[in-house]
């Protein structure tokens, strides 16, 4: 990958024009005076959360232009005074005509058009001094209501989403060799009689869409998903700024995971670790999940060598402890305290490739880490895992029926969701949000399988049809 800045602006002159290029393909060229005011207005409000602007800004902005527009003539003041002006983002008024048309055409150039400001963004934020988190979370929020007007919109979720990443890792065939197989229409500088370019070889690692789509998809969880997005979008800068040459600050990746058991602590670490090995700051992306038992030994030297090797097998993913603060909780001779300064210089010897999240309830977990000076240090991103509320609890027990070939009527659904408020607003220390989803699914399973079988040749609706005696005695989880 050319060092963008190391160069000249008008290398990013270059990837501007490819973007919109391909966004142009199969959106509208007459969009392109309001689509470059628009990226500039973003430009700036990104450039806001950094806190100064340089004569490098200056230069980027003045290429901010499409084809056959004519190009800006910034100055360091007048950029300067526009940027204090600029605060919250809106998605503009062309983008809500987009995507309605999009909703009656059954097209999908409104999505499209969020990745290609993605890709722009990401660039524009590698081009300052520092990594900002704030920066990367302005990306998220602009990724995300510019989405919300998609869905209000009515318009589909991408099937075939072209990647952020398109400009970021090398061997990613680019964003427009991946609009011509997503529209059939040629690339750059190719004619009339192009073909499609050859497929790039398969590699192992995670779809970076797929494992976004999956996040999405997590019933709940606002909170961390917006965090998840927002770290991600960070690292794609810092490898932005690795690529070309730029310096980046030291930043510790490991994580902490607080929160009641059952609230997607292990799915979401299993996510992250996909989408980093995606974007190339894991080499592999694989989740190696472990407890105390994992780890701690019964003789003296057996701890060390059993937590190296569940080290040696998280290497190019993420090692997570469920349950973390159980290797404190022993007392000054208990080997667990073995397992984790052994964890501790495992995270400084492979810090590159390896990351680290510990996971458990909250007090203990704060316990934990107050536990021993390196952890504290080592440990700088807290995630909140809130209980599943009554409704959520009811959205995943749906979602299990749905997965499992089970469907609700309407007085099932009914007394579902008495139950599961009932199992919300009656929780104690002891409440397994989604384990307990599970357990009455199971318990659904067994009763609504007696009661089938007691029919003579059961039709298939009713093999499929859950009743409200199905479900587990709701008056007692009340009581």
């Amino acid at each position: 990958m050319p060092s963008t800045w190391n160069r000249s602006p008008e290398e990013f002159h270059k990837i501007y024009l490819a973007n919109t290029e391909a966004f142009y393909r199969i959106g509208s060229k007459s969009l392109a005076k309001e689509l470059d005011s628009f990226v500039t207005s973003c430009a700036l409000k990104l450039w806001s959360r950094a806190g100064s602007i340089s004569q490098r800004h200056v230069d980027m902005a003045n290429q901010i232009y499409s084809k056959g527009q004519e190009q800006p003539k910034w100055l360091l003041w007048s950029l300067t005074g526009s940027v204090c002006e600029e605060d919250v983002f809106l998605p503009p008024a062309f983008y809500w005509d987009l995507a309605e048309k999009d909703a009656a055409r059954g097209s999908e150039a409104s999505r499209t058009f969020i990745r290609m400001l993605t890709n722009i963004l990401l660039y524009l934020a590698a081009v300052d001094d520092d990594v900002s988190y704030a920066e990367a979370e302005f990306i998220t929020q602009c990724a995300d209501k510019l989405g919300s007007v998609c869905d209000a919109s009515g318009v589909g979720k991408s099937r075939a989403a072209l990647n952020p990443m398109d400009y970021v890792s090398s061997n990613e065939p680019g964003f427009m060799d991946k609009v011509y197989r997503q529209t059939g229409k040629p690339g750059p500088g190719n004619g009339p009689e192009a073909k499609p370019p050859a497929a790039a070889a398969p590699e192992e690692k995670p779809d970076f869409d797929e494992l976004m789509a999956r996040l999405e998809g997590l019933v709940g969880l606002d909170g961390v998903k917006k965090d998840v997005k927002n770290l991600v979008n960070l690292m794609k800068v810092r490898k932005l700024r690795q690529e070309n040459g730029l310096p980046v600050p030291p930043m510790s990746l490991h994580m902490v995971f607080m929160g009641n058991p059952g609230t997607g602590k292990t799915t979401v670490a299993r996510l992250m670790a996909g989408l980093y090995a995606a974007i190339g700051v894991l080499s592999k992306g694989q989740l190696v999940e472990v407890d105390r038992s994992g780890l701690v030994a019964g003789y003296v030297g057996q701890t060390a060598l059993k937590t190296q090797e569940a080290v040696k097998s998280a290497l190019g993913g993420v090692l997570f402890i469920d349950e973390a603060y159980s290797l404190a909780s022993g007392g000054e001779n208990d080997f667990g305290r073995e397992a984790i300064e052994t964890i501790l210089k495992a995270m400084e010897d492979h810090r590159d490739d390896l990351i680290v999240i510990v996971a458990g309830y909250d007090k203990p977990m704060e316990k934990f880490l107050s536990s021993n000076p390196g952890l504290e240090s080592r440990f700088n991103k807290y995630f909140h895992f809130p209980d599943y509320k009554g409704e959520e609890l009811l959205a995943i027990f749906k979602g299990q029926c749905e997965k499992n070939g089970y469907t609700l009527t309407r007085e099932a659904e009914q007394a579902a969701k008495t139950l599961f408020d009932a199992l919300y607003e009656n929780r104690d220390e002891n409440f397994g949000n989604g384990r307990d989803v599970r357990n009455c699914f199971e318990d659904m399973i067994v009763r609504q399988s007696n009661r089938v079988a007691a029919m003579e040749n059961p039709s298939r609706e009713e093999l499929m049809a859950v009743l409200p005696e199905d479900l587990k005695d709701w008056e007692t989880v009340e009581s």
